[in-house]
C-alpha cells in the first residue's frame, strides 16, 4: 500500500483466538519482551512486534517505547529482531513464527519490502491485523505505518550540510541500505534537496555499508582517498555515521576537515558532536515510534480506525542544542 499522511481508514477486525507467545526460531540473538510459553487464558491481548534488528541503540529505544505503551494499555507484547539488519532470512523466520502464534495484531518493520509480502498475506488470510513501524512492506496488507518521514529528514540533513560547507564543494554519502525504504528515502531526500537548491554542491559518490560501522569506515576511507577535495560526508544511520567518524579518527584528520552529518542518535554520535568530530545529526523519535505502533496495533485489533501514516518527526541536533529540552527528549544513549 502507499502511505499518505494522516488519511484515516477502517481497520480490519481482529482475530478472536487466544494466543501464545514465545521466541522465534531460526538461531541467532533476539530481543524479546513477554511472558514465556503459552497465553494467559484470560482474554489478554497479545501483540507481536518484529523489528529490523537490535544492534543499534535506536532499536533499544523503540523497544522501550513499545514496552511503556503496552504497560499503559494493559497488553502483552513480544519484541524481537535479527542480530543484524542484513539478516533478511532470519527476520522472515521470526515473522512466520509470530504469525503461527495467532496474535491479536502484528507490528512489523521490513528489512526487504518484497520478501515480506507472502508471509503477510498469510497473516491477512488469518484475519490478523498488520501495522508497520519504521519501514513498510509492499502489498496491501498493512493498515498503518508509524515512522519518520525519511525524505523530509534527508532533506533536513542536506540543508544543514549545505550551510556547514558554505553552499559549495564535494560531498559523499555512506548509506545503510539501497533496499529498505529508510535507506532509500534518507538518501533520496538528501540528493533531491542538494540537486534542487544547491547547484554548487557536487555529490561525488554514494556507497553502502549495510549500517555496519566497520564496513562504513572502510568505505569512508576509500571516499576520502579518492576525493582529496571532499568537504563533507553524510551517514544515513547510526552505524554509517559512526563508521565515518571512526574513519576520520583513524586517518588522523584534523577535526572539521571533513564535515560529518549523521543520522540517529546514540552515545557515540553524541560524543562525536561534543568533541567536534561530527558537525551534527538528524534524530528521530524512536521511543515515540515504539509507542505509536503499539497504539496502532491495539486500535486495529479492537476494530477501530487507524491512520495510514503517523509521522513521528525528525530533528537536527548539534553542539548548540544538545541540552535543549525538546531535543534531549528525542535523543537516546
Amino acid at each position: 500500500m502507499k502511505f499518505g499522511k494522516k488519511t484515516a481508514f477502517a481497520a480490519l477486525v481482529a482475530a478472536s483466538a487466544l494466543v501464545f507467545a514465545g521466541c522465534a526460531g531460526g538461531g541467532g540473538d533476539v530481543i524479546e519482551e513477554g511472558s514465556g510459553d503459552g497465553g494467559s487464558g484470560d482474554g489478554e491481548m497479545y501483540i507481536a512486534l518484529v523489528s529490523k534488528g537490535f544492534q543499534h541503540q535506536f532499536w533499544q529505544a523503540v523497544k522501550k517505547g513499545a514496552e511503556d505503551k503496552a504497560e499503559e494499555l494493559g497488553v502483552r507484547i513480544t519484541f524481537e529482531g535479527p542480530a543484524a539488519e542484513t539478516e533478511i532470512a532470519q527476520q522472515l523466520e521470526m515473522l512466520t513464527s509470530a504469525i503461527d502464534k495467532n496474535p491479536d495484531a502484528i507490528a512489523y518493520a521490513a528489512l526487504d519490502p518484497e520478501a515480506c509480502v507472502a508471509p503477510l498475506e498469510q497473516a491477512k488470510a488469518k484475519d490478523i491485523p498488520v501495522v508497520y513501524f519504521d519501514a513498510p512492506c509492499d502489498g496491501d496488507v498493512g493498515l498503518s505505518l508509524s515512522a519518520t518521514d525519511s525524505k523530509v529528514a534527508g532533506a533536513l540533513a542536506a540543508e544543514h550540510m549545505a550551510e556547514l560547507i558554505g553552499g559549495k564543494g564535494e560531498v559523499a554519502i555512506v548509506g545503510h541500505s539501497q533496499i529498505n525504504s529508510t535507506g532509500v528515502e534518507r538518501r533520496d531526500g538528501f540528493v533531491d534537496k542538494i540537486e534542487a537548491d544547491y547547484p554548487d554542491i557536487d555529490i561525488v559518490d554514494i556507497q553502502y555499508g549495510d549500517g555496519d560501522h566497520l564496513k562504513s569506515a572502510d568505505i569512508a576511507k576509500t571516499l576520502i582517498a579518492a576525493h582529496p577535495d571532499l568537504k563533507g560526508i553524510y551517514g544515513t544511520n547510526e552505524g554509517s555515521a559512526i563508521g565515518v567518524v571512526n574513519a576520520v579518527n583513524e586517518l588522523g584528520l584534523e577535526k572539521g576537515k571533513i564535515t560529518i552529518v549523521g543520522f540517529d542518535s546514540g552515545a557515540a554520535q553524541i560524543n562525536a558532536i561534543k568533541d567536534g568530530t561530527m558537525a551534527g545529526a538528524i534524530t528521530q523519535d524512536p521511543i515515540g515510534i515504539g509507542a505509536q505502533v503499539v497504539q496502532a496495533a491495539y486500535d486495529a485489533a479492537n476494530g477501530e480506525s487507524v491512520e495510514k501514516f503517523y509521522d513521528t518527526g525528525s530533528y537536527w541536533y548539534d553542539s548548540t542544542n544538545l541540552e535543549d529540552k525538546d531535543i534531549a527528549a528525542v535523543l537516546y544513549e
